[in-house]
């Protein structure tokens, strides 16, 4: 074998190793993204999930163009996580949670199990489900403060990541004041999965989310006002009793 020949049989060999390790490389990267990401949404290989859907209070039991959108950003997710999902009626997904993971969408007046996973596990939000027009209809009180609507302009939504233990596969909550604003959700947590889960790991956490300027801007512009969990989590204060007066004679 002459040099010429040697050299290039050698520089073949060098490539091949370079592009299997790069390969290789590049494999378990992937993979380890992917494992993150599978455990962030408690999503392993060929596991199964639950989309809890609500329905549009107008719409003679439909369901609204933005909760639909909202569905397919999170369809898209679990796909990737190799994942399959079930979709239910919020009416009809009469079964506790913690066996498998769960996307709920929609407020409490037009899903019940959203009502109900509010009531106990983020007993500390209080929305407004009052069905006369008024400047508090849809808002939301979290410990002291109040947050309304302003349709178009500022609304608000509740993006949460809850878990009952270490082993119970966690509930994704995506409630939010108008439609539209659970459709930026789903877009803020497809876009944000990785810094979210690089600051609160697997654990619960809960967001309130502002869209801003819906109007023009649809579900893409969102701002993060803060992190809600400890108030959310909090048990809503008791009432105060009322002392009663009597005249003395």
């Amino acid at each position: 074998m002459t040099d010429d020949v040697r050299n290039i049989v050698l520089g073949v060999i060098a490539a091949g190793l370079s592009a299997a390790l790069g390969w290789l490389a590049r494999t378990y990267i992937w993979r380890r993204k992917l494992r993150r990401k599978q455990a962030f949404f408690g999503l392993p290989g060929n596991s199964e999930c639950l989309l809890v859907v609500n329905r549009d209070a107008g719409g003679d039991g439909a369901v609204h163009r933005h909760d639909v959108f909202a569905l397919l950003e999170l369809s898209a997710l679990i796909k990737d996580c190799s994942a399959h999902a079930q979709i239910l009626a919020h009416d009809v997904a009469q079964q506790g949670f913690g066996e498998r993971t769960e996307f709920c969408v929609g407020g409490p007046v037009s899903n019940r199990r959203m009502a109900a996973h509010l009531h106990s596990l983020l007993p500390g939000v209080k929305i407004n489900t009052d069905a006369e027009p008024g400047p508090d209809r849809n808002a939301f009180q979290i410990g002291s403060e109040r947050y309304r609507v302003e349709k178009g302009v500022a609304e608000y939504v509740i993006l949460a990541r809850l878990t009952a233990g270490q082993e119970a596969r966690p509930v994704f909550l995506f409630c939010g004041q108008q439609a539209i604003t659970n459709q930026a959700a789903s877009r803020y947590l497809a876009r944000n999965y990785e810094r979210l889960a690089r600051k609160h790991g697997n654990n619960t956490f809960c967001l309130l989310l502002k869209v801003v300027n819906s109007q023009a801007y649809g579900p893409d512009v969102v701002e993060l006002v803060g992190d809600v969990t400890r108030a959310a989590q909090a048990p809503a204060p008791a009432p105060t009793p009322r002392t009663s007066h009597r005249a003395s004679g």
